[in-house]
Parts: structure tokens; C-alpha cells; sequence
């Protein structure tokens, strides 16, 4: 009985550890210089991320849009990517928590701004 119990208390605890390592969250640093981002591409495989913006000698406030390549305007727009409130200039921000699948995204910013860059999910 002491042996299906504590195999009951393991298996039960491997799922929980499991569960917890495929909601890892990783971070993603971006910088924006003046007009633009320094990452111009990024590759990722399918996860949870956060986005964390660095202005570097903008000038001025920024922030980050991520949307699904070719799908740009504000309806489009993933809003948990947007920075939680506006890089101010030598600061960094940063995102909410992102769930990114399979595909191809776009990321700027409409305030610096800057073109459009490929993120790709693998």
C-alpha cells in the first residue's frame, strides 16, 4: 500500500513539473535606436515569451507592435506584445505574456518609427 502511494505522489509530481517546464516563459531583449530596431530578423520556436524594449538614444517614447505577417493594421495587432506602458528614452519595457505559434509575425514601432521586421516561429 506504502509503495502505490508514494508512486501515486511521484507520478502526480512529474506531471506537475512537466506542466511547469512547457509554460516556461522566455524573453525576448529588443533595442530601438533612432528609426529602428537593432534585431532587423528573429527566429523562435512555438513558446511563451516576453518582449523587453530597450530605447537607446531615441530621442523620445517608444513601443513594440508584433502582428501576423501581412494581417498589420490595429485589429491585427497582438495586444499583449504592446509594452505595458510607454518606453521613455534610456529606459527599457516590456510586454505582457505571449503565446507565439507556428508562423510568420511582423514587429515595429509606430511611434520611433521604424520598418517592419520578420519574426519567425518554427
Amino acid at each position: 500500500m506504502k509503495n502505490l502511494v508514494l508512486g501515486l505522489i511521484i507520478a502526480v509530481g512529474s506531471l506537475f513539473t512537466a506542466n511547469a517546464q512547457s509554460k516556461a516563459v522566455k524573453t525576448v531583449a529588443l533595442e530601438q535606436t533612432k528609426g529602428e530596431f537593432t534585431q532587423k530578423a528573429i527566429t523562435l520556436s512555438e513558446g511563451t515569451y516576453v518582449f523587453e524594449i530597450a530605447n537607446h538614444e531615441v530621442g523620445k517614447d517608444v513601443g513594440f507592435v508584433l502582428a501576423p505577417k501581412g494581417k498589420t493594421d490595429q485589429a491585427n495587432h497582438i495586444k499583449n506584445a504592446y509594452v505595458t506602458s510607454l518606453v521613455k528614452n534610456n529606459t527599457t519595457g516590456h510586454s505582457k505574456e505571449v503565446k507565439l505559434e507556428k508562423g510568420e509575425y511582423v514587429y515595429f514601432c509606430p511611434l520611433n518609427p521604424t520598418p517592419q521586421y520578420t519574426l519567425v516561429v518554427k
